[in-house]
């Protein structure tokens, strides 16, 4: 992002932090997980309590690592291409944007949590832990943004029409493109958590 930050078009818009919004669904699907996974284990299951958890940890390293690396090319090139924000953009605070991912998202974590449970049948504590690990990939990524934005020390927003009333993928095909303000703009800390 170094580097790569210019003047941007001037015109008002509604902006939402970046990561914030990859950082939103990380708690709900790590708890939920783990709430799914605690609850497997009551259940025997095929495979039984102890294939079922060590599948569940391989599962959650693997969902980790791999949910926190997708669309990495296109985060970096669009936090290397960012442009500055213009002075008439409405900077949305951080929980709005938190709320507004969850509300768009919540049939999905329903049935993502639904489905976590009935697979404890299959294998105990398996499909918990792979949804937790989703929620701790979502984590690392946004933490990844953080040092990037401590780097370039700016900040990284995108406009909230592009994500959609499903506050959908903040690095989808509908973001044309990242916008940039100092550090101490909004109420989120480099990497979308609360500021201290």
């Amino acid at each position: 992002m170094a580097g790569g930050v210019r003047d941007g078009v001037r015109g008002g818009q509604g902006l939402a932090r970046v990561a914030v919004v990859v950082r939103a669904g990380a708690a709900p699907l790590f708890w939920s997980g783990l709430l799914a996974a605690a609850a497997g284990l009551a259940v025997g299951g095929l495979t039984g309590r102890r294939t079922g958890l060590l599948g569940g940890v391989v599962l959650y390293v693997l969902a980790a690592l791999v949910v926190a690396r997708v669309h990495r090319s296109r985060y970096t090139h669009r936090l290397d291409t960012a442009t500055r924000a213009a002075r008439g953009d409405v900077l949305q605070d951080r929980a709005v944007t938190v709320r507004g991912w969850r509300r768009g998202h919540r049939w999905w974590l329903a049935l993502a949590f639904l489905a976590a449970l009935g697979s404890a049948f299959a294998a105990p504590a398996a499909g918990g832990l792979l949804l937790a690990g989703c929620g701790s990939g979502l984590w690392l990524k946004a933490r990844w943004i953080g040092r990037r934005e401590r780097a370039a020390d700016a900040l990284v927003w995108l406009r909230v029409d592009w994500l959609g009333p499903r506050f959908g993928d903040p690095a989808g095909k509908r973001v044309k493109g990242y916008r940039t303000t100092g550090p101490k703009a909004g109420d989120a800390a480099p990497g979308g958590a609360r500021r201290r």
